[in-house]
């Protein structure tokens, strides 16, 4: 098979939509039965060295008008292109599809991440939540099918966008292969030293926005000594925990580390203690799955689609419930042995999500189209 991706996301996103792109590209290029991948991009990018290209040819805009105007091609102007290729199925992987595909019919698929717009709106300006909802709306009609990656979006497309059901397949998505290695004990000394971590701590990672929730996470460790480590980039939300720590002289509780790399983050995440993911709303959370591929217990919320992906051995908590977070962090410091059966269960748990069930899945769902 020949499959075409909207590869915007992949080529201009860093983290969670571009992260999803590359590890389905990656997973599927070492599945033999995929012959080539199409991945239409609206222009050029620094983030090429890190997408699996071996069976990948990347299609930019032709023509000077669509050149000129890269995301009307990407809405108007795209499926031309889609259809003088020789792709079998598109598929859109961050909740849109192009407005038209000409005489060619080709299957069409679009996941669906979150509709945290609709569900959560005080998180999304009022104009972002109109032009998401039209091109979801839009996505959801056309497609023939449609990838949800977790039964939490699946019953959030039905219940506010009336999705047809039937349509909808739950495919999770997995995480970087560099977060499923173990790494020495010199490896793991040497991020210990390049960030200066503490011998034990806490870890959250994540962008610093209002619905990641971390403030609640920085109250609750107030008064108790625990170290916290905060990796992940800072939006206006971020200002907020910046004067707690300095209102309450946390300055050298709290550490915040930005632009770290994957190979980095993942030997942090096997010198952490304990990872906490207080979040109030996801569309999966991949932070936890990364942290159970990593061995290290984890608390989170205990609604919408935390469970999920943090399995039935997690510990799980009311996100806004401050001495319930500080409650679970003080009993995981204070029972090692527990922090570690936590990690060996959840690392057992953790393996639904592997590379094999995912291409498994996506390759089954595809030829039902072919």
């Amino acid at each position: 098979m020949n499959i075409g991706y909207d590869a915007k996301r992949i080529f201009h996103n860093n983290t969670g939509l571009g992260n999803y792109g590359r590890d389905i590209v990656r997973i599927l290029t070492d599945n033999p039965g995929f012959q080539h991948f199409y991945l239409f991009n609206t222009k050029k990018s620094n983030l090429e060295n890190k997408v699996a290209l071996q069976k990948a040819t990347i299609v930019y805009p032709k023509g000077w008008f669509w050149k000129a105007f890269p995301s009307l091609w990407r809405l108007f102007g795209q499926w031309k292109q889609i259809n003088v290729d020789s792709i079998d199925v598109f598929h859109g992987l961050s909740g849109e599809l192009p407005l038209q595909f000409g005489a060619k019919r080709i299957p069409r698929v679009v996941t669906i991440h979150d509709v945290i717009f609709l569900s959560h709106p005080q998180y999304y300006n009022f104009f972002d939540r109109i032009i998401y909802r039209l091109k979801f709306q839009y996505a959801i009609k056309h497609a023939d099918r449609i990838v949800a990656i977790s039964e939490q979006t699946k019953r959030d497309l039905i219940h506010y966008l009336k999705a047809n059901q039937s349509k909808i397949s739950v495919i999770y998505q997995g995480c970087n292969d560099v977060y499923k290695k173990t790494y020495s004990e010199s490896d793991k000394d040497a991020v210990r030293k390049k960030f200066n971590l503490p011998k034990t701590f806490i870890l959250n990672v994540g962008t610093i926005q209002a619905r990641k929730n971390v403030l609640s996470l920085v109250k609750a460790i107030h008064g108790t000594g625990f170290p916290l480590v905060l990796v992940g980039q800072e939006k206006g939300y971020a200002k907020q925990v910046h004067e707690y720590i300095d209102q309450n002289d946390m300055g050298q509780q709290v550490l915040f580390i930005k632009n770290i790399t994957s190979a980095e983050l993942a030997r942090l995440y096997q010198c952490a203690t304990v990872f906490c993911y207080p979040s109030l709303c996801e569309g999966f959370g991949i932070p936890i799955i990364e942290a159970l591929y990593s061995k290290l217990p984890v608390i989170t919320t205990r609604n919408g689609c935390f469970p999920e992906a943090a399995g039935p051995d997690s510990m799980f908590i009311d996100p806004v419930n401050i001495s319930e977070i500080r409650q679970s962090l003080e009993h995981l410091f204070n029972n090692p042995d527990q922090r570690e059966q936590m990690a060996e269960k959840g690392y057992v748990y953790v393996q639904r999500f592997a590379d094999s069930q995912v291409s498994g899945d996506l390759t089954q769902l595809y030829k039902s189209l072919v």
